[in-house]
């Protein structure tokens, strides 16, 4: 009978049924080592879960926004700040304006929202009221709500956190923020500008936070002449209760009379976009900032994934070795080299699915404990949990395909080794690297030619507008060619050991020893090297783009004044009287202010007040009248500012973009500003040190005496010579660049101009000698009390120089701020990167050490058996570790340094492309010298017994 060869019906199946079998059970005889592959796979899976969550968790969906801003009533009708009737809001957000020509039109009247409200429903006003409480001899501020809250149709919006409900006479709710900051219990009286009140409940409002000072009055509690005057239907709100829902066409129609309109029906069922938009608005800015955000998570993500990858990698290689035996027996069986192959393999699929299955189980509530105590302790932060299904499956889809990938390299290794070696030494002999290398060479020159690739795509064309449509294939090469890039240099990893083992006579006898065994024994040495290699490259590409992207908000930061420094105005309006009178200015002593402040807070440096031309806070409300002049014994509707050259305008792209960020004429102070965030300012040499951060120069100083100008920005001159112009706010008229309309011009008067350029871009065109401006007009006058800080004031000292400035004013809503600046922020956030990539590295490569240690365990009994002292081979775990880490985060920094640079450089970052130096070098020095450390000190002097190996 002749012999059939051919293969058993469904064999295959039945193989791959061993293979699984002998994986899991392989599984369960070593736990260790299977739950420190699972926690590899399953933190990074975690994270991305949990950090996808809780970004969508952010994003109200639309029933949260009804229930949060509506609660049970139909509609809220709201002032709704436009140009003219050209504009219409967002379906979703009737705070924001979605689309809008920008033009002005001067017979624009926006009306009361309560005029156009529809007939037929039940309206609950809520009116916004400016009260004043006192600490002290001081008044703060407080914010008060006139409205029903308890009233059923607010269910889902208001809430009744603890306490009771007013049953008349002076009893209020209020927020717990309130209670806390005012230390308030139940039953407490509270005196405020509204009168004198006792808070019996707290409430909670679901569309703003717990921590806010709300004090919620009835209308009968509230006096009658509290913030009445002509602009009071800009505080007031009406919600409509009723069964008929408001539309979007009535929306659109009272949009047009400056009203806002959010509308149950339409959040639920938004219309369309080409309904949203107004006939000849103007483009939106669609920034590709967002897009270079996604695109640094994406590179950030993928490293650590292949840094995963590798690391489960080095875990399974050492088990693979473990197995070398009872696989080759499986193999001497009968058993075929796929199936020896998928014995490994499958070890992979069982180790990820439970790795991937428990890491989007812990990310997802992880992500819902978050929002439960960010909701709980009354923070709007978090609208509820919302988890993001597709990213997490394709989180838990790449940390599965990394850990079969993982698996799948060891899987070869062994299937491809001879059985009856592998019987006789019980050691599997080093595969050849040269396959390897080759595949790792042609792989670098790839991940080479897809990031010059990218970098060329990226930076081709000089239209942002072109560039911004090109990013995401720009920054889908660039990943691809970092991952490639990392890839390959993890397998020229064997060459390059044997390379540097070639040049180490001149090393100590330890780190020669260390680098002849990596050669040796590559099959624990490589896995090592490119476990490190791979965190280094993540870390090292997470500092370059978070340094990158720090100095990029250094460059578009808006100064207020130099850091820490605050501005407290000389002059200020009082509240509008009764029936809506305008009250005196209130013109404040400098002498006492500087004195008040000073007291409250140790850190005040020193104080100076400055003085600029006549306020237009005088100025009549309304459109200029004929014949009435802009400037009278008791009104001045004048507004100075610097003519911008037009040669010197920064340019625009048609959909708003700056054509290039990095132009001089787009940087420097006032330079993307309008008019009315910047002034000029009257003064001298002291005055120019105070606000600029630098001394005169001789030649500013001489430009000043002589009637000229200092100026803060040249792209303000031309010819040597600046134009004041004096402009009539109330005058409006179309802008040269841009939509948007700017007052009218009614005088230009030319001034020489000296360049001073300050250490930041503060708002302020430039100063002129009080002589130039006596000769020109300009009616200067104390304007404000610049006071500088040494460092940046804690909240308790912000609001102890509240405190003690309002008790000079007098006057309500009075705050100290100072400027914040972001050096030192971005500074310590850069250094709290580099801790956590070196963390990240540190485990790494404190994975990978315990893992080429256990390994290595043999050759350290060897040594002791022969005579080596404790201390030679706690010098060689040592030297074993830094080379390890020292060839793998050099390697990685590089790997990691040069993508990010050009994505960095592809993106809104490229004029801010900063490398940090200093923190990579810590990085390549510290994570070797640690993992040395840490191994020299964690090698036990005295081996343990082992049992002898047969064979």
């Amino acid at each position: 009978m002749p012999l059939d060869v051919a293969p058993a019906p469904h064999g295959r199946r039945s193989s791959l049924r061993v293979a699984v079998r002998l994986a899991r059970r392989d599984i369960a005889r070593h736990k260790g080592r299977s739950l420190l592959i699972i926690l590899l796979i399953m933190v990074p899976v975690a994270g991305m879960t949990g950090a996808a969550t809780l970004y969508q968790s952010s994003q109200r969906t639309p029933a949260e926004i009804v229930d949060y801003e509506l609660g049970r009533t139909q509609a809220r009708f709201s002032a709704l700040p436009v140009p003219g009737a050209d504009s219409l809001q967002d379906p979703l957000n009737d705070a924001m304006v979605a689309s809008s020509t920008g033009r002005y039109d001067p017979d624009f009247k926006p009306a009361d929202p309560r005029d156009v409200l529809p007939a037929g429903y039940q309206v609950l006003p809520q009116r916004q009221l400016q009260l004043t409480t006192g600490v002290g001899e001081a008044l703060v501020a407080l914010q008060g709500r006139e409205v029903d809250a308890l009233n059923p149709a607010f269910a889902g919006k208001f809430t009744l956190l603890d306490g009771r409900a007013p049953r008349g006479g002076a009893e209020v709710l209020a927020s717990p923020g309130l209670m806390a900051r005012f230390n308030l219990a139940f039953g407490q009286e509270i005196t405020t500008s509204a009168g004198t009140f006792v808070p019996v409940g707290t409430i909670r409002d679901a569309g703003a936070s717990d921590g806010n000072s709300f004090l919620y009055l009835q209308s009968r509690q509230v006096p009658a002449n509290l913030g009445a005057g002509p602009q009071t239907h800009l505080s007031v709100s009406y919600y409509l209760v009723g069964p008929e829902p408001v539309n979007w066409d009535y929306i659109k129609d009272a949009n047009s009379k400056g009203v806002a309109v959010l509308s149950r029906s339409v959040v639920l069922d938004p219309p369309p976009l080409e309904q949203r938009v107004v006939p000849g608005s103007q483009p939106h800015n669609d920034s590709s900032a967002l897009l270079a955000v996604y695109a640094t998570f994406g590179l950030v993500g993928a490293l650590a994934l292949l840094e995963v990858g590798l690391l489960a990698g080095a875990a399974f290689a050492v088990g693979a070795k473990q197995q070398v035996r009872e696989l080759a027996l499986l193999a001497s069986s009968g058993a075929e080299s796929p199936t020896i192959r998928a014995v490994v393999t499958a070890g992979g699929l069982w180790l990820g699915g439970i790795a991937v299955a428990a890491g989007a189980a812990v990310g997802l509530g992880a992500a819902a404990v978050v929002v439960h105590l960010v909701r709980l302790a009354g923070s709007v932060r978090l609208a509820g949990v919302h988890p993001d299904v597709p990213m997490t499956l394709a989180a838990a889809a790449m940390g599965l395909v990394a850990c079969v990938i993982a698996a799948l390299v060891p899987a070869r290794q062994v299937s491809r080794q001879a059985v009856f070696g592998a019987l006789k030494s019980g050691r599997a002999p080093a595969p050849t690297a040269r396959r390897s290398t080759l595949a790792g060479a042609v792989a670098l020159v790839a991940a080479a030619v897809l990031l010059l690739a990218g970098w060329v795509l990226g930076t081709s064309t000089s239209d942002p507008d072109q560039r911004a449509a090109e990013l995401p294939l720009v920054v889908t090469i660039l990943i691809l060619g970092a991952v490639l890039g990392v890839a390959g240099l993890v397998m020229v990893t064997g060459w390059l050991v044997l390379s540097l083992t070639s040049r180490t006579q001149w090393m100590t006898l330890s780190l020669r020893m260390a680098a002849r065994d990596s050669a040796r024994n590559r099959g624990r040495s490589v896995p090592a090297v490119a476990a490190v290699l791979a965190a280094a490259a993540l870390a090292s590409a997470a500092m370059v783009l978070s340094a990158s992207q720090q100095a990029g908000m250094r460059q578009s930061h808006w100064w207020g004044g130099l850091e820490n420094q605050a501005l407290l105005p000389l002059v200020v309006d009082p509240p509008t009287g009764a029936g809506g009178s305008r009250q005196p200015p209130v013109h404040v002593d400098a002498s006492a202010l500087s004195a008040a402040v000073a007291g409250a807070l140790g850190t005040v440096e020193w104080s100076h007040p400055i003085t600029a031309p006549e306020s237009t806070r005088t100025c009549m409300d309304g459109q200029a009248r004929p014949g009435l002049p802009a400037r009278t014994s008791s009104s001045n509707c004048l507004q100075y500012s610097l003519a911008l050259p037009e040669a010197n305008a920064c340019p625009r792209t048609p959909k708003g973009r700056l054509a290039d960020p990095g132009d001089w004429r787009c940087r420097g102070s006032m330079a993307l500003r309008s008019s009315y965030d910047g002034t000029v300012l009257v003064g001298g040499e002291k005055d120019i040190r105070a606000v600029l951060g630098r001394d005169a120069t001789p030649e500013a100083l001489a430009v000043l005496n002589a009637g000229g100008m200092v100026v803060t920005n040249p792209v303000f001159v031309s010819g040597g010579h600046v134009l004041l112009q004096a402009q009539d706010v109330r005058t409006h008229e179309a802008a040269v660049q841009g939509p948007g309309t700017v007052p009218s011009t009614v005088s230009s008067t030319p001034l020489a101009a000296a360049v001073l350029e300050p250490v930041v871009p503060v708002p302020y065109y430039g100063i002129v000698s009080p002589a130039t401006a006596q000769r020109l007009d300009l009616h200067p006058e104390p304007a404000a009390l610049l006071v500088q800080l040494a460092g940046a004031p804690s909240e308790a000292e912000t609001d102890a120089a509240s405190a003690a400035a309002a008790s000079v004013y007098g006057l309500p809503g009075m705050t100290f701020r100072a400027e914040p600046g972001i050096s030192q922020g971005s500074q310590w956030t850069t250094w709290v990167i580099v801790a956590v990539s070196a963390l990240i590295t540190f485990s790494a490569a404190g994975i990978t050490t315990g893992l080429s240690m256990a390994d290595a365990r043999a050759d350290h009994a060897t040594l002791a058996g022969v005579g080596a002292a404790p201390r030679l081979r706690k010098t060689l775990a040592g030297s074993q570790a830094l080379f390890t880490s020292g060839v793998g985060v050099v390697l990685g920094t590089l790997a990691g340094t040069v993508p990010a640079v050009l994505l960095a450089l592809s993106t809104d970052l490229r004029t801010a492309v900063e490398v940090p130096w200093l923190h990579l070098s810590v990085l390549m020095a510290a994570v070797p010298l640690t993992g040395a450390a840490l191994a020299w000190a964690l090698t036990r002097a005295r081996v343990p017994m082992s049992r002898r190996s047969l064979g």
